[in-house]
């Protein structure tokens, strides 16, 4: 097979902190290589230096045989290099259509934009990932893994010859990821080479034909995926044995935290239910449940229309998310990158927005040194890797994000704490920090739910699991009592 990318000794920096030390890369026509790696490794800039938006400091890049220097993403993508991003880049208020084609609009001799083409291309490509999305459709009106979707559907249209794929199955449920992996199989067929970036590792052991390891900016292992297994791969990424992926902590007996009775809201239809404190509840269901608008219900960003919640025994007029931050609830929403933090904005700002309450004085004046010893507890315990406690949000890694987001709903001390995808886009390492985290919460008393698309960590550190499929609960099961199948009969119950 012909090599369609090389890269050799390539290192960056910034502000004279080495992100990439040496590192080399091969991309093989008709192979599929996975690169593996923690939050914080260098996966995401070696991926930038490749699509010219970071130049490298040293090293050589090589595409197609010649080497290439490019300076923005546009000429990598002229080139024939494409990437389906970790955070979803469509322009919520543009259509589905106008997104596909963004940059590239067709056109006829007069410079108009040919609408009825462009109509037609992105429904060819939408049905190649078997979606049935309007073309005319406006971004924002879409689900999650519906946008998903659409942003593969673009990377497709533009017949790259190397693909980069960063967690492109987050969102998706099994359904949509299996179509995701024929497609891939097919370019495979086609000559195309294709960069899987996933911390799902099952994943990679299904559809990867190479993998490559980088730990600490540093590419320390890389090989054909048959030639390792998944304990050698974790510890080539993390540097050391990482036993008991799903830690468990049997839940003490407690008295009931939250009573959610006959609760109705956009997409929620009377469901019921009771958590106790220090039990971790978890929540399956398929893309389009319920699960999220129920989280959101419960916390007031999706106002309930009946029923009621109590919090300890007490009834709670929940209308808005500030009414459940002073009830005590803190909420850790499913997409960090629209509604869960500011990216323009540093650690501090991020993580103290709900609970400023706490570091301010009758008179409103804000004690900055409370804040600051405060949010550094968080960043140390958390394990934050930042350059500084205002290092702004957008330069951190993925996974650090997620743990700034999760800390973010601690700061007012919550009594419930609601995590909607918690471990979306975060590696083995930090997932197990995150699980860890739960179980220390849980032993402290807090009530914990858990909506998840992850079946093994439900199966693996939920005390209960309450299946909901068109917006009600189908199905319950104790944490002994609940497998894989009988779950996905409760998801499909029409």
């Amino acid at each position: 097979m012909a090599m369609l990318l090389e890269l050799r000794h390539v290192s960056k920096a910034f502000s004279n902190v080495r992100v990439l030390q040496g590192v080399d890369l091969t991309v093989e026509a008709g192979h599929v290589v996975a690169l593996a790696g923690e939050n914080g490794a260098g996966k995401s800039t070696l991926m930038k230096i490749i699509t010219g938006i970071y130049h490298r400091d040293s090293g050589t890049m090589k595409f197609q045989g010649k080497e290439v220097q490019f300076h923005n993403a546009r000429q990598s993508m002229d080139a024939g290099i494409a990437m389906i991003h970790q955070e979803l880049n469509l322009l919520p208020a543009l259509t589905v259509g106008e997104n596909i084609f963004l940059g590239r609009e067709l056109v006829n001799r007069a410079g108009r934009i040919k609408w009825s083409e462009i109509d037609e291309q992105s429904r060819f490509w939408l049905k190649q990932l078997k979606q049935d999305i309007d073309p005319r459709e406006v971004i924002a009106n879409l689900s999650i893994a519906q946008q998903q979707m659409v942003e593969i559907a673009r990377a497709l249209s533009m017949n790259a010859e190397v693909i980069i794929m960063d967690e492109p199955t987050d969102a998706l449920t099994d359904v949509e990821t299996k179509i995701l992996f024929d497609v891939v199989d097919q370019l495979r067929s086609q000559g195309k080479g294709l960069i899987f970036i996933s911390h799902r590792l099952g994943e990679i052991f299904q559809l990867c034909d190479d993998v490559a390891i980088l730990r600490d900016g540093e590419m320390v292992h890389q090989c054909p995926v048959s030639e390792i297994d998944q304990d050698g791969l974790i510890r080539h990424m993390v540097g050391r044995e990482l036993s008991e992926q799903y830690p468990y902590v049997t839940a003490k007996s407690a008295p009931v935290r939250l009573q959610v009775s006959q609760l109705e809201a956009k997409g929620v239809k009377g469901v019921s239910f009771a958590a106790n404190a220090g039990e971790v509840v978890g929540f399956a269901g398929l893309v389009g449940a319920g699960r999220t608008e129920l989280a959101k219900a419960i916390y007031g960003a999706n106002r309930p229309t009946s029923g009621t919640v109590e919090i300890d025994g007490q009834a709670a007029q929940i209308r808005s998310p500030i009414d459940g931050v002073r009830a005590g609830i803190g909420y850790v929403t499913e997409d960090r990158k629209l509604e869960g933090l500011i990216q323009s904005q540093g650690l501090r700002s991020n993580m103290s927005l709900t609970g400023l309450f706490q570091f301010s004085s009758p008179l409103g004046h804000l004690d900055k040194k409370a804040e600051r010893v405060a949010i550094t507890e968080y960043i140390n315990a958390f394990s934050i890797k930042t350059h500084g406690i205002d290092a702004v949000v957008s330069q951190l890694s993925g996974g650090n994000q997620q743990k700034v987001s999760i800390a973010k709903s601690l700061v007012p001390k919550p009594r419930i704490l609601i995590l909607d995808e918690p471990t979306r886009g975060v590696d083995v390492g930090a997932k197990r920090e995150i699980y860890n985290l739960i179980n220390d919460l849980k032993t402290q008393g807090l009530c914990i739910l858990l909506m998840s698309s992850d079946m093994p960590e439900l199966l693996g550190i939920s005390d209960r699991i309450l299946v909901m499929s068109h917006g009600r609960l189908t199905g319950a099961f104790e944490h002994n009592d609940a497998d894989q199948e009988s779950i996905m009969r409760c998801c499909t119950v029409a």
